[in-house]
């Protein structure tokens, strides 16, 4: 079992689609009419793994209420420069031990937190990964 997709709350979907594609830079998989008030739009990261529907329809999902979702990047200090020079606001870089992050909000308060993990030592199990001495 995996986490297919995860809906994200939002009040204008075609404003979010293009936010979600044009700035975050995910790929655009659907756009379409769902009746004559709703449309079903389905984002996912270039690198593949779950996508994200923006919704409109969830009564208990409201806009802003998606908090604490995490994508994984390859490198957050870039990142965080080609966002920054979009206008998007990021807290600063911090360190943890699990990674690098930053944090974002979409333009409906949805909070998202851009990560890069330091090199694995360890796998889960506990030993070392595969080619690692």
């Amino acid at each position: 079992m995996s986490i297919a997709i995860v809906s994200i709350p939002v009040t204008d979907p075609i404003k979010a689609r293009d936010f979600y594609r044009d700035v975050m830079g995910l790929t655009l998989l659907r756009d379409e009419a769902m009746g004559p008030d709703m449309r079903w739009i389905q984002l996912q990261p270039k690198d593949g793994g779950a996508t994200i529907a923006l919704v409109t329809w969830l009564e208990g999902l409201k806009p802003g209420g998606q908090q604490g979702l995490l994508l994984g990047i390859e490198d957050v200090d870039a990142e965080y420069a080609r966002l920054t020079r979009l206008g998007v606001a990021l807290t600063p870089v911090e360190e943890q031990p699990w990674g690098r992050y930053t944090m974002l909000k979409d333009p409906d308060g949805n909070g998202w937190i851009l990560t890069s993990s330091p090199t694995p030592t360890r796998s889960r199990r506990g030993r070392p990964p595969a080619g690692a001495a």
